[in-house]
């Protein structure tokens, strides 16, 4: 008994040690790995603030140098051409608006499918998950002819309605899956302590599902806040065109001016990173904590 216990502490001990021999040999590559695949995913990124300070004639001839000048002032003259301050409030007001009111009825209704039970409650999934299959551009027509019968053409409302509308489906699977992992006792003393569905609602599910809620506010910034079609087809009123209608007017049927242009898209990339920046953390929370019940 000894004698195969010795020998079994011994086979293990050198596999630990040949374990250990491998690590250090294989660790390397991984790091190369992921320093070349940050590489090449911060390089646009880093060549689009580049080109932003370089004229027209440097950016065709010399596209991946720096540039000879440092051309700051292509950033104010970018700025007053595209009229990019007006177009910034007006995407933070669509967006914000937008994300909110998907926060509050993506997390109020995956609170009610994922956690009570009720009559067609299947069916009302199954609705949710056609939602998302939906092309959101081959409705640019129907909500067109419907915006223009009730008359909200040319507001904040015909982009911030079917915004949300089209992020809720995402919204509720995110948030549903994501509370999952909370248990029903938390809820079950809420109601004794006095509280009834909304109290609830508000008091311990809202907080618990902030990390999911993070990543549906990332998603939908992203979506909002760079939207194109939507805002070409349902603003025509130049006071309320958003930040990727104001870049477009560095591009006509006879050439773009590149300099500008990258200028201008160099200011409305900041503030996505920022709030990448700010929620990173939760984001990482939000997808990952509903693959794990407890």
């Amino acid at each position: 008994m000894n004698t195969t216990t010795d020998g079994g502490l011994a086979t293990d001990a050198g596999r630990s040690s040949l374990s250990r021999s491998f690590k250090p040999r294989w660790a390397w590559l991984s790091n190369v790995l992921l320093l070349v695949y940050a590489l090449l995913t911060l390089y646009p990124l880093l060549w689009l603030f580049i080109s932003s300070f370089k004229t027209n004639q440097e950016f065709f001839g010399k596209p991946f140098a720096l540039p000879s000048a440092w051309h700051f002032d292509n950033y104010k003259r970018a700025w007053e051409i595209a009229g990019i301050g007006p177009a910034f409030v007006n995407s933070i007001i669509v967006t914000l608006s937008a994300i909110v009111l998907t926060l509050f009825l993506g997390t109020l209704t995956a609170y009610v499918v994922s956690r009570l039970n009720f009559r067609f409650k299947g069916l009302v999934m199954s609705l949710f998950v056609v939602g998302m299959l939906i092309p959101i551009h081959s409705t640019l027509v129907p909500l067109f002819i419907m915006m223009n019968k009730i008359g909200i053409l040319d507001t904040y409302a015909s982009l911030i309605l079917p915004y949300a509308a089209f992020e809720l489906p995402v919204a509720i699977f995110v948030v549903g899956a994501y509370l999952t992992s909370v248990p029903k006792d938390l809820e079950e003393a809420s109601m004794i302590d006095g509280n009834g569905y909304w109290g609830t609602f508000f008091r311990v599910v809202a907080p618990l599902a902030v990390p999911a809620m993070a990543t549906i506010f990332i998603l939908g910034f992203l979506r909002f806040w760079n939207d194109f079609a939507f805002a070409l087809v349902f603003i025509n009123n130049q006071a309320l065109k958003t930040l990727p209608l104001s870049l477009s007017v560095f591009s006509d049927g006879y050439g773009t001016d590149y300099s500008l242009t990258t200028a201008a898209m160099s200011i409305a990339v900041i503030p996505t990173i920022v709030i990448y920046l700010i929620f990173q953390e939760q984001i990482m929370k939000g997808m990952v904590a509903g693959s794990v019940k407890g």
